[in-house]
């Protein structure tokens, strides 16, 4: 399998360093990308190096998932407009040890294969080199000129907020990475996203200059909205890919509520769909858009790879129920254990009877206080929009109260939230 063909096809490949190609058509490769454990889990925004590396893999080829535990102690100007915080050494290795239980969820570890994946730590190598051994034996390698070339440093550098000594160095230490896996694991690939070029490059720059090797690349286009905007962020936040922060429903949702523009190019990026498929997918579509056929194939792949198929299952069904235009009925006719089983994930939100029955609030207040809507302010204006509904039933009158009889068999409230958003208010 032609490795870079597939990735072309699919939009996947942004820079690429003359001779990758043939590298991977002449020989098994070891290739790597890194991942920063800025957090305990990834986001959506970490899936598409994810799937670089499974493309890698499922190619043939030998796939290394590097974590950052000396890296995150440093921070990447990349992309960066100022210096973020460092994190102390147990909130990193409690994100490292959060983000090595993901990957391993998505690759082939198997030790008799021989392509079988791998986990690494920068920290391991770093731990014990001393600051002296560093500039000796790697900074000599490498220019100023070199170094303040690069995109990263040069805005930086313009900028107001300048660069420390400390983001200065970071592409010599992630250009060590790459050396230290070329002469340890024969590692001679590194991907990552295109504004980790210049990091890249310094990487393949000291492979050569070291230790006379060759070293090649590739990078792939940040993901970005058709409109522009970021991509990755819904109305809560990051989408995450710990079930914990963000259920497999909302994740589910956050692929059913993309547009056309973006699901067209995120069916061929974010799924394992050949060609062919996509085109498939793509012609039953147009004409058809009010089905939403495209979206809800790419949401199905999506969380089916990310959750596995069960969560997907309940997922759909979830979806199914609460876009249903016998919602309600359905709801009345099941138990309180099956009710809860089939809207796992849907966000939910305790009232207590007592508070519900001693205050009586009115619609304004109880959208606040649930912390459906940030404010009363946020509350008035998106009910005196017609954006408000109790249990599939608009709600037009601020002043209405609520209380127990709104609640189906007094337990359940459904409110929606404009077109797509659905909350589960729960009595205790």
């Amino acid at each position: 399998m032609n490795l870079i063909e597939e990735l072309r096809w699919r939009g996947m490949i942004q820079d690429i360093m003359p001779g990758t190609e043939e590298q991977l058509l002449k020989e098994m490769t070891t290739g790597y990308i890194g991942f920063d454990p800025t957090a305990d889990s990834l986001h959506i925004g970490s899936l598409v190096p994810i799937l670089l590396l499974v493309h890698l893999q499922k190619a043939g080829h030998k796939p290394v998932a590097l974590v950052g535990g000396a890296t995150g102690m440093v921070g990447d100007p990349s992309g960066k407009s100022e210096e973020r915080n460092l994190l102390s050494e147990d909130i990193l290795q409690r994100n490292v040890a959060g983000v090595k239980k993901q990957l391993e969820q998505y690759l082939d570890f198997e030790p008799s294969k021989p392509n079988a994946a791998e986990m690494a730590n920068n920290y391991d190598w770093f731990r014990d080199f001393s600051f002296l051994d560093f500039i000796r034996d790697v900074g000599k390698h490498i220019t100023v000129n070199y170094m303040m070339a690069k995109d990263s440093v040069r805005k930086r550098l313009e900028g107001e907020t300048g660069m420390s000594f400390t983001e200065f160095t970071y592409q010599l230490v992630q250009g060590y990475d790459f050396y230290y896996l070329y002469s340890n694991k024969n590692c001679k690939l590194q991907m990552g996203g295109s504004d980790q070029w210049g990091n890249i490059v310094t990487g393949t720059e000291l492979v050569r200059r070291k230790a006379g090797g060759e070293a090649f690349a590739f990078t792939c286009p940040l993901i970005t909205k058709a409109d522009g905007s970021k991509f990755g962020k819904s109305e809560k936040g990051n989408v995450w890919l710990d079930p914990a922060k963000t259920s497999p429903y909302e994740f589910y949702q956050f692929w059913l509520n993309t547009t056309d523009a973006d699901a067209a190019r995120y069916t061929k990026i974010f799924t394992f769909l050949t060609q062919q498929e996509v085109d498939d997918v793509l012609g039953a579509h147009s004409g058809n858009e009010h089905q939403r056929g495209l979206q809800k194939r790419l949401a199905e792949e999506v969380t089916a790879f990310v959750h596995g198929k069960e969560n997907l299952e309940k997922a759909v069904r979830a979806t199914e129920l609460l876009f249903s235009k016998d919602t309600m009925q359905i709801i009345a006719s099941l138990s309180a254990k099956e009710l809860d089983a089939t809207l796992t994930g849907v966000p939910a939100v305790e009232v207590s009877k007592e508070h519900l029955t001693t205050t009586n609030p009115d619609v304004v207040t109880f959208l606040a206080e649930t912390g459906i809507l940030p404010s009363k302010g946020e509350a008035k204006k998106m009910i005196q929009g017609g954006g408000i509904s109790f249990n599939k039933q608009k709600v037009t009158d601020l002043s209405k109260k609520v209380d127990l009889s709104q609640f189906i068999n007094e337990k359940y409230l459904f409110v929606q939230k404009g077109k797509t958003n659905y909350y589960l208010v729960k009595v205790s």
